[in-house]
C-alpha cells in the first residue's frame, strides 16, 4: 500500500512540475521542476511513462540539462518494460522538433534500437526514424549512412542488416516523397551509396544499384554521362584492375553478376570497352579453367554485350572468340557438342565481325575488301577458311540432327501429358517440353547463323534479327524490349548448357536419345558476396564466404 501512494505521489508531483512549466513564461528559470522530470525515469513505471512525455516537451529550455536529459531519456528506451520503451521511442523524435542540431544523435539512436524484437516496438522505431526523416531527410540519410553502413569496423552486422532493410523497406519506396528537393537529394543519396560500396555483399550491391537506376537523375533522359557514372560504379564492384585469379570462384561470381547488371546499361550507349577487354585479357585465356555453369555465363553476357562493342574492341576480341569456336567440333571428333556455347558464341562472332569486318581475313580465310592495309588480302589463309567452314558444316548438321530428335520427342512429351495422372508429372513433363522448345530456338539460331558465313565475303549480322534462345521470343506485335537491369535470365533447359548432345548418337539410338540433349537447368544468375581479400573491410563473399553473407 505505501508502494501504491509512494506512486501516486511521484505522478502528482510530475503533473505539478508539467503544470508549472506549462504556465511559465520563462520556463527556463524552472530547472529544479525540469530537474525532477529526469529524476522520475529512476521512479515507476508510469512515473517513467510520463516523463518519457514530458523531457522531449521541455528539453529546448534546457540546454545546460540537455546531456543529462537525453541520457536519461535513452535509459527509458532501454528499459524493462515494453510500455516505458514504446513510450521513450516515440518521444526521441519531439527532442528535434525545435532543436534540429540533435536530428543526426536521435537518428543515430533509434537506428540502434532497430534490432528491437517486439512489433510494437520496432513499429514504433520505424515511425519515429520516418518522422525525423520527414522533417529533415539530408541529416537523417546521412547520419544513416555514414554511422551504420560506411563504418563498417565499428557497426554490429546485425545492426547493419537492420539499416539496410529499413532503408530498403521504409525509404526507398518513398524516394519521391522524401527525396525533395529532388536532384539535389538524388545526388546527396547517390554519393551517400556511392562511398557504402567498398565492402557490400552483392545482393546487397544489387538493392542499391536497382535503387540508383530509379532515380530521375539516371532516367531515361540523363545524358550519357550519368550513365557512364553507373557504369563505373559497377566496374569498381568487379574488380577490374586487380589481376584475375581462376581458383577465385569468388571473384568470377562477381565479376560475371556485375557484367549482367551492366547490360542494360551497355543498351543505352555506356561503354563495355573496360569489361570486355578484361574478359578478353584475363578470362579468356584461362576459359576452360573455369566451372561449366561460370563458363556459360560468361559467354551469354559476351553475347549480349557483343553489339555495344566498339570497333576497336571488337578487333581485339575477335580472335579470343573464334579460337572457342573450337567448341564447332571436328566432323570426325566423338565429344559432346554444346550447342548453347556455340549461339552465344556465333552472335558474339557476328556482332564483333561485323564492326571490324576485315579483321575475319586473317581468322577465318575470308576476303574482306576495305581498302586497309589490315585486308592482308595478298596473304594465303585458305587454311583457316578451311578448318573454319568444315565445323559450319558440321555443326549445322548436329543442329539437324538435333531438332528432328527434339521435334520427335514433343509428340512423345504430348503423349505422355495426357497419360499423366499426378501434377508432378504433369509439371515435369512441362518442364521437359519448355526445355524442348528452347533447344529448338537454339539449334535453328546457329543454322540462322552459320549459313551466312560460308561465302568468302559474308555479310555479318549485326542487328537484333536473331534473338538469343535464352531471351523471351519477340511477339511480332510488340516491340522489342530490353532485359530490366538486374533480372535474372529465364531458367529453362536451354539457359543453355541444355543443349548438348553426343556425335555418337548421331545415327538414332533409343527413344529417349533426345532427353541427352537438354543438360539441368541452370538457376539465374547467382550473386554472392564479397571475399575477404587484403583490404577488403569485414570480408564479405560475394560467394557466401567471410561471414556468410552471399547472394546464394
Amino acid at each position: 500500500m505505501t508502494d501504491a501512494s509512494e506512486d501516486a505521489s511521484d505522478i502528482e508531483k510530475l503533473y505539478e512540475f508539467g503544470e508549472r512549466l506549462n504556465e511559465a513564461k520563462d520556463k527556463s528559470q524552472n530547472v529544479k521542476d525540469y530537474e525532477g522530470i529526469i529524476a522520475a525515469t529512476r521512479g515507476s513505471v508510469k512515473a517513467k511513462q510520463l516523463a518519457a512525455q514530458l523531457i522531449p516537451r521541455f528539453f529546448k529550455f534546457f540546454p545546460n540539462l540537455s546531456s543529462q536529459a537525453v541520457y536519461a531519456h535513452i535509459d527509458l528506451c532501454e528499459d524493462q518494460e515494453l510500455g516505458v520503451r514504446v513510450q521513450a521511442i516515440r518521444g526521441l523524435p519531439l527532442f528535434c522538433k525545435d532543436t534540429p542540431e540533435y536530428v543526426s544523435k536521435i537518428v543515430d539512436i533509434l537506428a540502434q534500437l532497430l534490432t528491437a524484437e517486439e512489433n510494437v516496438e520496432r513499429d514504433a522505431v520505424h515511425k519515429a526514424l520516418m518522422s525525423l526523416l520527414r522533417q529533415d531527410v539530408k541529416a537523417s540519410l546521412t547520419a544513416l549512412f555514414i554511422k551504420h553502413i560506411q563504418s563498417v569496423d565499428e557497426t554490429d552486422e546485425n545492426l547493419r542488416e537492420k539499416v539496410l532493410s529499413f532503408i530498403r523497406d521504409k525509404v526507398f519506396p518513398l524516394k519521391a516523397e522524401l527525396l525533395k528537393p529532388q536532384e539535389e537529394m538524388e545526388r546527396h543519396i547517390t554519393d551517400l551509396i556511392k562511398k557504402s560500396l567498398h565492402d557490400v555483399t552483392g545482393a546487397e550491391f544489387k538493392m542499391f544499384m536497382d535503387f540508383l537506376k530509379s532515380l530521375s537523375i539516371f532516367g531515361e533522359k540523363a545524358p550519357p554521362e550519368r550513365i557512364q557514372e553507373l557504369i563505373e560504379i559497377i566496374e569498381g564492384q568487379a574488380d577490374l584492375d586487380a589481376q584475375f585469379n581462376v581458383s577465385d570462384g569468388d571473384h568470377i561470381d562477381r565479376l560475371l553478376s556485375c557484367l549482367y547488371m551492366a547490360l542494360p546499361f551497355f543498351m543505352r550507349g555506356a561503354s563495355n570497352s573496360k569489361f570486355m577487354n578484361y574478359v578478353n585479357k584475363h578470362i579468356i585465356p584461362v576459359f576452360e579453367k573455369l566451372p561449366e555453369e561460370r563458363k556459360l555465363e560468361l559467354l551469354k553476357n559476351l553475347a549480349e554485350s557483343s553489339p555495344y562493342t566498339s570497333p576497336q574492341d571488337s578487333r581485339q576480341i575477335l580472335p579470343s572468340v573464334v579460337q572457342l569456336l573450337k567448341y564447332m567440333p571436328w566432323r570426325k571428333t566423338g565429344e559432346e557438342t554444346n550447342f548453347t556455347y556455340v549461339e552465344c558464341l556465333l552472335y558474339t562472332f557476328h556482332h564483333l565481325a561485323h564492326k571490324a569486318p576485315n579483321a575475319t581475313n586473317s581468322l577465318c580465310g575470308y576476303k574482306i575488301v576495305t581498302g586497309q592495309p589490315s585486308d592482308r588480302l595478298g596473304e594465303d589463309f585458305s587454311e583457316q577458311y578451311k578448318d573454319f567452314t568444315e565445323r559450319l558444316s558440321n555443326i549445322e548438321e548436329l543442329s539437324r540432327a538435333t531438332m528432328k530428335k527434339l521435334t520427335q520427342g514433343m509428340a512423345e512429351h504430348n503423349k505422355a501429358m495426357a497419360a499423366a495422372k499426378s501434377d508432378e508429372a504433369k509439371d515435369k513433363i512441362k518442364t521437359q517440353k519448355q526445355n524442348a522448345t528452347t533447344g529448338l530456338r537454339t539449334c535453328n539460331n546457329i543454322l540462322a547463323m552459320t549459313q551466312q558465313l560460308h561465302s568468302k565475303s559474308p555479310l555479318f549480322i549485326g542487328d537484333r534479327r536473331v534473338n538469343l534462345s535464352w531471351k523471351e521470343p519477340v511477339k511480332p506485335s510488340l516491340p522489342s524490349t530490353a532485359t530490366a537491369s538486374g533480372a535474372k535470365r529465364t531458367t529453362s533447359a536451354a539457359n543453355g548448357s541444355g543443349n548438348t548432345v553426343s556425335k555418337r548418337a548421331r545415327g538414332g539410338g533409343s527413344s529417349g536419345a533426345h532427353n541427352q540433349l537438354v543438360n539441368r537447368a541452370l538457376e539465374g544468375l547467382s550473386y554472392g558476396g564479397r571475399s575477404g581479400g587484403g583490404q577488403r573491410g569485414r570480408g564479405r563473399g560475394w560467394g557466401g564466404r567471410g561471414r556468410g553473407r552471399g547472394y546464394r
